[in-house]
């Protein structure tokens, strides 16, 4: 069964899933804001729907707007892709009340997730081990110092509605909880939940994540595993699967435990269980962080290694298809790193550098290259979006190779009228610390400075 897909996003992603649907002969119906109309999801797309003005309040958070244009559209679908309304149960259940399908999991299954606290209480009951932690019950201040002290500093503050890396403070010591909690719950307010949590601060952490696809017949697989320890300010710029230093063992073990959530929340569709993990891989030091409900940024990395496209099965689950293969099935050839190519200054933290890309020069595409962009020469970076452009995913046989092809990819890039941070990430691919595998997630704010200065000593070719 197939129909009209009403893509409810912007950039590469939109760009991402309409090219899926055009493979597969379903129409593909794209939205946009008044600053997004010559945009290149737009053009993608079939047809498109304006959706109101640039800011995401009044158009790609608007659900009234994305419910009219599906209608106005003849769309018989709606897939949310990531970020924006993506794990709005409020939306799922507008799409349902208006005769839309909804591309993603059931609202109870979103709803139930999608607050860090009872997510943990959830993976607890599902078997899922947790950091020791504080979920908040009492947001008083002297509840969340007492809780603190209890569980030891250092500590992470988290906004229990909180997402892509907001909302979330280190707090070393006692007298620094106090700003840390009000800092945290100002970024938390964009969520429309100010509420925090405490949980233990894993020091010298990775961040391993677990793919599950699920259908409605009953079946849950795991897509193995990503690792996504290359951050800033807690969000992820570089993705690879599979995780280097993980043993089968281990492996076998986070998919069983992400397929048992799953089954636990009566997950349908793509999703992904987050863990936080102590290096080096440990069984035992690998703890539960949270559950996405939606398809991931940094998913092409797993289609590279199973060879199994995400959208393509988000739709077909979507349309009531059973999955046709087992775990056995699942394989995992080779390795794929992801980086994300946006419009930002390492050099001045990492601040967003929108404007107009008077020139925009990405590799071109071949085997064992993917460029998924999002913009192309001309178009207008503006500062109420996301500043990512491009995504850029090799895949090779060894890690090794799959590592020295991005950064060479990377060096290719150019842009004129805005920063980009490829020099950086290639910079940080080609660093003792990635090349054998013993990074952290605190890797690229501690050595930005010397990934600064080495990019700058070795201009892209």
């Amino acid at each position: 069964m197939s129909g009209p897909v009403l893509i409810a996003n912007r950039g590469e992603i939109a760009a991402r899933i309409a090219r899926s649907c055009r493979r597969l002969g379903w129409p593909s119906i794209a939205v946009f804001s008044d600053v997004d109309a010559g945009a290149l999801h737009v053009e993608a797309a079939d047809r498109a729907e304006h959706i109101g003005p640039a800011h995401p309040r009044e158009s790609y958070l608007c659900i009234p707007a994305i419910i009219a244009a599906a209608e106005r559209s003849g769309a018989r679908y709606v897939h949310p892709g990531y970020g924006f309304l993506s794990e709005n149960a409020d939306f799922a259940e507008a799409c349902a009340r208006a005769g839309l399908i909804f591309i993603g999991p059931p609202p109870a299954a979103i709803r139930a997730m999608g607050g860090k606290a009872q997510a943990r209480i959830l993976a607890e009951e599902a078997g899922l081990r947790c950091l020791p932690g504080d979920a908040g019950a009492d947001q008083s201040e002297a509840a969340l110092a007492s809780a603190a002290q209890r569980i030891g500093y250092p500590i992470m503050v988290k906004a229990i509605g909180g997402g892509g890396g907001r909302g979330m403070r280190r707090v070393a010591q006692a007298d620094a909880l106090p700003a840390a909690l009000a800092a945290a719950r100002r970024e938390a307010a964009i969520f429309g939940d100010e509420r925090v949590m405490l949980e233990k601060l894993v020091e010298d952490a990775r961040h391993v994540e677990v793919q599950i696809l699920a259908d409605a017949h009953g079946h849950v697989l795991h897509l193995h595993e990503r690792d996504c320890t290359l951050q800033r300010r807690h969000q992820k710029l570089v993705e690879e699967c599979p995780a280097p230093g993980m043993e089968q063992e281990l492996r076998a073990e986070l998919g069983r435990r992400a397929c048992a959530l799953a089954r636990a929340v009566g997950y349908v569709g793509v999703g992904t269980v987050e863990f936080i993990a102590a290096t080096p891989l440990h069984g035992d030091h690998v703890w539960f962080m949270e559950m996405n409900t939606r398809l991931q940024v940094e998913h092409p990395v797993t289609e590279m290694v199973t060879g199994l496209d995400l959208v393509e099965w988000q739709l077909r689950i979507a349309a009531g298809e059973a999955l046709p293969f087992t775990q056995a099935d699942i394989r995992l050839d080779g390795h794929a790193v992801e980086a994300r190519l946006c419009a930002e200054d390492p050099a001045r933290q990492f601040l967003p550098s929108p404007g107009r890309l008077a020139v925009l020069t990405l590799p071109r595409e071949a085997p064992g290259l993917r460029v998924d962009a999002g913009f192309r020469a001309g178009d207008l970076l503006t500062p109420y979006y996301d500043s990512m452009i491009a995504k850029l995913i090799v895949h090779a046989p060894t890690r090794a190779e799959a590592l020295s092809r991005l950064a060479e990819a990377l060096e290719q890039c150019r842009a004129e009228g805005v920063r980009l941070n490829a020099p950086f990430l290639a910079a940080a691919l080609r660093s003792p610390e990635m090349r054998a595998g013993t990074m952290n997630t605190g890797f690229l704010e501690a050595a930005r400075k010397r990934l600064v200065e080495a990019a700058q000593k070795e201009p892209a070719q």
